[in-house]
């Protein structure tokens, strides 16, 4: 009987220890079946605050790190039909090239991705003004947008995820209301990286939130072509006409007939010298057809014929941004000593149409106090 109190005692002491641990967020022990999230200082900003980066690795092998510095992602390993692994995102080795001038390599962007005509608009009879940094008009929340925060991390081991949180004071970058904003990277074993964003404010505001990811199928390494060779495939019947500042002229258009449809499978490069202005190339808005409002929603599929790499898209967002990198232009060194040149990276970026708060008839980007917003995206990859 005394060995039966004392067995009781010690395993009823192992458990509040265990416990303990668990609360600290220390990992008892390995464990096959829930997957860890490693953590390293990936360096440190000019006035010593640190940047973390987190790796995430599924049962198959794939793995995505992603960074503290703007809740970004810095590369993302998936493999050819052969089983050899690549990075298939541009970016750079190091924390120096993030903390340099780039175009938004992998960056959660906000508050509002994508551009606002003239850098105004007018929300419940009151005019804001935000820095016009893109020409005449404003572009991915401003000079000091969220990219160029270190966001809170928290680790969720168990669920193989990254949770990044920041709030935005009011007034920032010209923006009302103090928002509170996260994003979670998710890797799941079904080679899916998911991205889940929620949001919320103390007074009425505008919203756009993606992540802004530059992606080759191909490999992004050094040696590595354009991405015009890739087989590419939107489900969208309609896409937001723009002018030669990537401001909306007015209402959608039918994708059908000529370059901007990719209803069915066509490579990128296919219809690409019909597209007109400087650079030139794809960097349009496609709307989402959702069987309901906020319904996760197949988006795109794009393929690299030569690897097999194949990644699919959807999304709870009405719109994507097809990007093909046309400003691009070589004065970007990257991975592994690469040069960026025009078309080395696409983007598909899941969000709201450009300059929403001025147009009424575009789905609306209007949080309010005591509102939630929630949207998600998913990124499944697999061959061909």
């Amino acid at each position: 009987m005394t060995q039966t109190v004392r067995a009781r005692s010690w395993n009823a002491a192992i458990g509040v220890c265990l416990a303990a641990i668990s609360a600290l967020g220390i990992a008892a022990g390995p464990d096959e079946n829930h997957p860890t999230v490693q953590k390293e200082i990936f360096g440190k900003l000019p006035d010593g605050t640190p940047v973390e980066l987190f790796t995430l690795t599924n049962a198959r092998g794939l793995v995505a790190r992603v960074t503290s510095l703007g809740a970004g992602l810095v590369s993302m390993r998936v493999p050819d039909r052969n089983g050899v692994l690549a990075d298939v995102t541009l970016g750079f080795d190091t924390l120096d090239g993030y903390l340099g001038k780039h175009p938004h390599f992998g960056v959660t962007t906000g508050r509002y991705a994508n551009r606002i005509a003239k850098g105004r608009f007018t929300l419940d009879g009151k005019t804001y003004s935000l820095a016009t940094n893109n020409g005449a008009n404003h572009l991915h929340g401003g000079p000091k947008a969220f990219d160029k925060y270190v966001w809170r991390a928290e680790p969720i081991g168990e669920k193989n995820a990254i949770r990044f949180t920041h709030t935005s004071p009011d007034g920032d970058e010209g923006y009302p209301g103090m928002l509170r904003v996260a994003v979670t990277y998710s890797l799941t074993d079904a080679d899916e990286l998911r991205f889940d964003y929620e949001a919320t404010t103390d007074k009425p505001t505008v919203l756009n939130l993606t992540n802004h990811a530059y992606l080759n199928l191909a490999g992004a390494g050094a040696g590595t072509g354009d991405i015009l060779g890739h087989e590419l495939t939107i489900h969208a019947s309609h896409y937001v006409p723009v002018d030669a500042g990537g401001i909306p002229t007015g209402g959608t258009r039918a994708v059908a007939p000529g370059p901007m449809d990719f209803t069915r499978p066509k490579l990128i490069a296919r219809d690409f010298a019909q597209l007109t202005g400087t650079p030139g190339g794809y960097d349009h808005t496609y709307c989402i057809e959702h069987s309901h409002p906020g319904a996760l929603t197949l988006a795109a599929e794009v393929t690299d014929p030569a690897s097999g790499r194949t990644m699919s898209v959807s999304t709870t967002e009405p719109g994507v941004q097809f990007y093909t990198g046309n400003f691009l232009d070589g004065t970007v060194t990257g991975k592994g000593g690469r040069v960026y040149k025009k078309n080395h990276g696409f983007c598909l970026e899941t969000q709201h149409y450009p300059d929403s708060p001025n147009q009424p008839d575009f789905p609306s980007t209007v949080l309010r106090p005591g509102q939630t917003f929630r949207s998600t995206t998913v990124q499944r990859f697999s061959v061909k």
